[in-house]
């Protein structure tokens, strides 16, 4: 489990989502999306639990708005990951990273598994689930600002020869639409039995995501309503590969990863790298597989760790300059309302508004890890 953050006034925003965590929720981490097929998953008071744990964990201080991270202690932060995971046995290992003016705050516990014993730190990798989604909206921005793509192209442009994109009314999804998921489309695409949680996206092929497109009747408007859409963040990696000529992870490397200097954010992990990455725990801390991804990849396929996500969000904050910040500013721009009370989408971050506040956010889910990134 990994989070990394600037505030600790974020703690609001663990009751959120908690108050979300359910069916029609305003958002969802990328298992959650699988429920309607996958037997095995159930929305349960554990879960929701594991969810706001997972968003407020080192937040779920004193409840009193406008704390700096210098203000709550290494100590108070370790003393919280010691109860959940020694005493509540919530987790079996927690990397916290938080960054500001002042420099980086980086406070874990626990270990990579239950056998070997080794410690979780800032170099411990981990599957980040639906935070990808904001490096597949970052490569959109990246692409607009070159000139490549534009944000209301509809994809049809993008599509490969004889696969037609549905339409409502006339009018065509874009690629603004599937940043902020306002395309109309499902949350996943129905033209397979999603087997379960073991490994769900692994044989979901570009072949099968263009069958469905074919076949795909909208129900409403586009731009109008929010529903979270793994399938529409995986459909806009696949295109913007397909612009480019380059694989999604290619992509992500070239336009994002190696410019600001994250050697540890990717998909493909090499040999040292894997020796890094912490084994994934269910519900009731049973190791499981890690997640694979072949044409849905925009959507979750991306493994991170503490540090390269300080690094990440040091870049978005403006504390280190980076060719990318009008990159990143285009991101932060045309929010939309997604229907819950605060809460926005812009190009594929998450804004929670309240108390003077404005949180912009992601969270991630796989079969074995949690993670999350606000600022």
């Amino acid at each position: 489990m990994i989070k990394i953050c600037n505030v600790i006034q974020i703690w609001r925003l663990s009751y959120m989502i908690s108050k979300h965590s359910r069916p029609g929720a305003v958002h969802q981490p990328v298992c959650e999306n699988v429920k309607r097929r996958l037997p095995m998953y159930r929305y349960s008071r554990t879960f929701n639990r594991c969810i706001q744990l997972m968003i407020g964990l080192c937040f779920l201080l004193p409840s009193v708005s406008g704390f700096a991270q210098s203000d709550v202690s290494d100590a108070r932060i370790k003393a919280i990951l010691t109860q959940r995971i020694d005493t509540d046995k919530q987790s079996v290992g927690m990397v916290i990273g938080m960054i500001d003016a002042s420099g980086r705050r980086l406070i874990s516990h626990g270990a990579t598994d239950r056998t070997s014993g080794i410690p979780v730190d800032g170099k411990t990798i981990y599957e980040i689930g639906s935070i990808t989604k904001v490096f597949t909206s970052m490569v959109l921005a990246d692409m607009i600002e070159r000139g490549e793509v534009g944000l209301d192209d509809p994809i049809r442009m993008y599509l490969p020869q004889g696969v037609s994109a549905p339409t409502w009314d006339g009018k065509e999804i874009t690629l603004r639409h599937l940043a902020n998921h306002t395309s109309a489309l499902p949350r996943l695409p129905d033209n397979v039995e999603w087997p379960d949680l073991i490994n769900p996206y692994a044989e979901y092929s570009s072949d099968l995501l263009y069958d469905f497109l074919k076949q795909h009747e909208l129900r409403r408007n586009l731009g109008e309503i929010y529903e979270y859409s793994n399938l529409g963040a995986g459909l806009l990696g696949t295109l913007l590969s397909r612009k480019a000529d380059r694989s999604y992870e290619q992509l992500v490397l070239s336009r994002i990863t190696d410019p600001l200097g994250m050697p540890d954010t990717r998909i493909t992990l090499s040999a040292e790298q894997k020796q890094r990455l912490a084994t994934g725990h269910g519900l009731m801390l049973e190791a499981v597989e890690n997640w694979d991804f072949l044409a849905l990849a925009g959507a979750g396929a991306i493994r991170s760790n503490a540090n390269d996500l300080m690094t990440f969000l040091s870049a978005h904050m403006g504390l280190t300059d980076s060719n990318l910040s009008a990159t990143m500013a285009h991101m932060q721009q045309a929010w939309q309302e997604t229907g819950g009370p605060g809460m926005e989408i812009g190009l594929g971050w998450h804004a929670r508004s309240g108390h003077g506040t404005k949180i912009v956010w992601h969270n991630g889910g796989t079969h074995g890890y949690r993670s999350f990134i606000g600022m």
